[in-house]
């Protein structure tokens, strides 16, 4: 009995390492995976958003004093084939202030983005920039401010 039970084990385990063998990938050897979605591809995904076509994404507000609070006003379409929705709008520091419309814009429609910029505690040569959450294809938009800010004169603002 002993005998015949050992065998059965040798058996099976002759069985199962075999069969382990035949299933396990050989070394070196590739495996290759499909995988099927239904989602939109990029290509088509693109085709259909909206898209922000600015006049200008750049803006020099040129020469002005520290301490100045400024603003522009930028413009842009809708030019794709569905309703853009602007979700964020962040300047890339506080002195950097974007203003927008929260409704959807429909294409082939205008709309605005104020930017303002306060330039107190600012001196030299300042760039800044403003990041526009949208559902346009690439996701973000970014909009370019420039200034070149002059230090207040000493002795200003100074009382006795």
């Amino acid at each position: 009995m002993i005998k015949k039970t050992i065998g059965f084990l040798a058996i099976a385990s002759l069985v199962m390492t075999v069969s382990c063998k035949e299933k396990a990938p050989q070394e070196g050897a590739t495996t290759e995976t499909t995988t099927t979605t239904t989602e939109t591809s990029p290509n088509e995904a693109s085709e259909t958003a909206p898209v922000m076509t600015f006049e200008e994404s750049e803006f020099d507000f040129g020469d002005i004093k520290q301490g100045d609070k400024v603003e522009h006003i930028f413009t842009f379409t809708n030019t794709g084939k569905s309703d853009l929705l602007i979700t964020d709008a962040k300047g890339s520091c506080g002195c950097t202030v974007p203003d927008y419309k929260k409704d959807p814009i429909k294409p082939g429609e205008k709309s605005t983005m104020k930017v303002t910029f306060d330039s107190t505690g600012k001196s030299g040569q300042q760039q800044k920039t403003v990041t526009i959450s949208a559902n346009t294809a690439s996701g973000n938009e970014l909009l370019t401010i420039k200034a070149s800010v002059a230090p207040k004169p000493a002795g200003i603002g100074v009382t006795k």
